[in-house]
């Protein structure tokens, strides 16, 4: 790694080993790293079998990062993401046993399917970077990344995620099915053996948390910090949307777009970096009057529309 730009650098090399495993397009694999390095966490919601938990396994060996699988079933209990207290006799003592939490890259597998209070006790996990188990809080570590997989919200036995938790994702996410060409060079590619096999780390976890920061040092106007910031509180008063984007999403999506820019090797964030985010870090927020939604709006065609009718900055 160059010492003079280690960011792009790192950026780059996770992007070569994520896309020589996970096939369909750049954007999805663009927006995860514009969320991972911007410090927030992602929310994939797609069919089974696109791609999802391939992709989770992926970003964490390319990091040698510390990775962890939790399948989300009704009967989850918060202990069982969180951890525990228990009892030793022997010792006369409460011994605190870490849950699949306390780890560097979390894939939170189908979190729709766990009940409401199971869904909120990753809430602080997500936003504080820390657990409160028996009235102790406890550090996670400095790189923890939720990739949280969701079935589309009309299949049975799921509950839908509150708005409060839908704000906590950076991003959202969909990989889709792939078109006839790539679904048959994906055939080829695991005939023998899974390509995840042949991953190596190509950077370490070091190596993004430095990524992380010198993102933060990446430059955007003031002309488009009032850009996004008119996007954001625009979605407020739209016909048709209940409840808009939250100032929470104004920072992401500013985060975000320095993170793009990182990658991009620009030492500026630029109006198309700002256009490529707005509907994966807006839409997902957005909670639709039921009239409008029966009627066609969606969240996304919703942003859309409002990317047309804002100026741009030149």
């Amino acid at each position: 790694m160059s010492a003079e730009r280690p960011g792009p650098e790192t950026l780059t090399a996770v992007f070569a080993s994520l896309r020589r495993v996970v096939r369909g397009g750049d954007r999805p694999l663009r927006h995860l790293l514009a969320a991972l390095c911007s410090g927030g966490h992602i929310l994939l919601e797609d069919n089974p079998g696109t791609g999802k938990t391939t992709l989770a396994k992926c970003l964490a060996r390319s990091l040698d990062a510390r990775f962890r699988r939790l399948q989300f079933t009704p009967d989850l209990l918060p202990s069982d993401i969180l951890g525990l207290s228990v009892f030793r006799p022997k010792e006369q003592e409460f011994q605190f046993l870490p849950g699949p939490v306390f780890t560097e890259v979390l894939l939170a597998d189908e979190i729709n399917r766990a009940s409401p209070r199971t869904q909120s006790a990753l809430l602080e996990a997500m936003a504080e970077s820390q657990v409160t188990v028996d009235g102790n809080a406890r550090a996670l570590p400095e790189l923890f990344f939720v990739i949280a997989t969701q079935n589309p919200v009309e299949f049975r036995g799921t509950y839908p995620l509150p708005e409060a938790q839908m704000d906590r994702f950076a991003v959202q996410l969909r990989l889709g099915y792939l078109d006839l060409a790539d679904e048959v060079a994906l055939l080829d590619a695991q005939q023998h053996r899974h390509p995840l096999e042949s991953v190596t780390p190509c950077a370490t976890v070091q190596d993004l948390l430095d990524a992380r920061r010198q993102a933060a040092g990446v430059r955007i106007g003031d002309e488009l910090k009032r850009y996004l910031v008119t996007l954001c509180a625009g979605t407020r008063n739209m016909p048709g949307v209940q409840l808009g984007a939250s100032p929470r999403a104004s920072i992401t999506l500013m985060k975000c777009a320095q993170a793009l820019a990182l990658l991009d090797g620009s030492d500026f964030v630029t109006p198309d970096h700002i256009l490529e985010l707005a509907v994966p870090v807006i839409a997902h927020r957005l909670s639709l009057d039921p009239q409008a939604r029966f009627g066609g709006l969606t969240a996304a065609s919703a942003v859309e529309d409002l990317l047309l009718k804002t100026p741009v900055p030149a």
